[in-house]
Formats: C-alpha cells, structure tokens, sequence
C-alpha cells in the first residue's frame, strides 16, 4: 500500500504540470480576448490615444528625442485580413513643444505625412514595418492559422506565446501574460528588421470595459526604437474622417 501511495504521488506531480499546459492556441486567444475587453475589445471601432514618447535616433545611444505630445487616432476594418499594412483609417501626431517632429496618416486610399501625400511603396515599407497588433483580435476567424509556440518570459513575466497567420499569409507572434491574459509582446518581421513591441503599465476602463497598455516599447533587431506613455485613451468616440488626410502642416 505504501509503494502504491508513493506511485500515486508521484504520478499527481506530473500529471498536475500537464494539465496546466492543456490550453491550446484557440483556448489561449479566446480568454486573452476576453480578459482585454471582450467583444466590446474584439469589435471596437475607434480609439484615440494621447501621452508622450521618447525616440532613439537610429538606434544610437544618444541624442534621445522627447516628444511631449503623441498621439493616435484609429477607424478599425471590421474585416481585417492582413497584419502589417494600415487597418482602416490612421493618423499618429508627435510634436516637440509646438514644433512638429512628425504626421503620418492613412486616410482608406492614400498615406500622407507633413509635408503631403506619400509615395505608395514608401508608404507601404512604412506600415509594415509598424503595423501588426490589431491582427489579434479577428484571429479566430475562418482563413487564420494559429498555433502555440513554446512557454516564454517578457520583463519577467511567464507568458504564452502564439502564432498567429493571417489569410494573406503574414505572421505575428503574440506573448499573453499567463496569469491575467494580457498581451506583453507582440513580434514580427519587417524590412527593418524583427520588430518587437513590449506592453507594460496595464490599465482597466469601463464602459466599455477595456485595458489598455500605458507603457509600450518598441525594437528592430532587439535595439530599442522608442518608448511611448498613453496617458489618456477614449474608446469608439466620434472621428471625422477629415482629420486623416494631411496637408499643411498642422497642429492639433
């Protein structure tokens, strides 16, 4: 009875870590989701996020560029089908004191920046090289492939990671905090180099109920880009779409 006791132990030790390890890349996305906002995340139509960021030239360690002002304004394509190219309508604002640093936008047809209206491969390279994110939240729809990758740590924090392909065929590594099912990191390659994007700093709203990121870094080639603060965030408020075609230099 003893060596039978002994074998049942031994058995429950590691037969518990399995069980752990049960959820697969589907049951992953369906509680990160959840855990984000739920359909009112999945299905959100605008979002407007404002704060400061700090940029590192070219990768070098110094001068560092502080824009006080950052902000991001976002139309979302309920029917998003490809990661890393503009999702809907887009404008980003950086501004050092009342001087611009720069404008990009997309307006659905043309991507514009401070000076006008930019070249379409130009702008193609530009939002694959920064776009990727949003492609989570219609993952689990008929023509994506998603997959578990092995356990992984972001800042410390144990994490899932999943791969997530696109009907087009980009793919975009996510990273979900194993306890509270945020998204801590999220990865892609780009003619840059391998992007990478860390979330920290998590912030909960209500009505409708959202987290949202307060911190979020950003790598090419494991070097640090730049680092952004959203300090405030306002969900699915009225946009004109007026406001994503740029064309003079224009302060907010």
């Amino acid at each position: 009875m003893r060596a039978l006791a002994v074998l049942l132990a031994v058995v429950a030790i590691w037969v518990a870590p399995v069980k752990a390890q049960e959820l697969d890349a589907r049951a992953i996305l369906e509680k990160t989701i959840e855990a984000a906002g739920g359909e009112d995340w999945a299905n959100v139509r605008t979002l407007v996020l404002s704060g400061h960021a700090v940029f590192y030239p070219q990768g070098t360690h110094q001068p560092q560029v502080k824009a006080d002002r950052y902000a991001m304004w976002r139309v979302f394509d309920p029917n998003r089908e490809e990661a890393h190219g503009p999702d809907g309508l887009v404008r980003i604002d950086s501004f050092i004191g009342d001087k611009v640093m720069f404008q990009v936008s997309y307006d659905g047809q043309d991507s514009w920046n401070q000076n006008g209206k930019v070249d379409p491969k130009e702008a193609e390279r530009m939002w694959a090289s920064n776009f990727g994110f949003g492609i989570i939240r219609h993952a689990l729809k008929p023509g994506f492939k998603i997959s578990r990758l092995p356990d992984d740590k972001v800042d410390g924090h144990p994490v899932y990671m999943v791969r997530i392909e696109d009907p087009k065929g980009g793919k975009t590594l996510f990273g979900m905090d194993k306890k509270t099912f945020h998204i801590r990191k999220a990865g892609f390659d780009t003619a840059r180099g391998w992007h990478e994007r860390i979330y920290d700093d998590f912030k909960v709203l209500d009505n409708p109920r959202w987290v949202q990121a307060g911190h979020l870094r950003l790598y090419y080639d494991g070097v640090i880009s730049n680092e952004v603060w959203w300090t405030e965030t306002k969900v699915n408020v009225p946009i004109d779409k007026a406001l994503f075609t740029l064309g003079e230099p224009k302060k907010n």
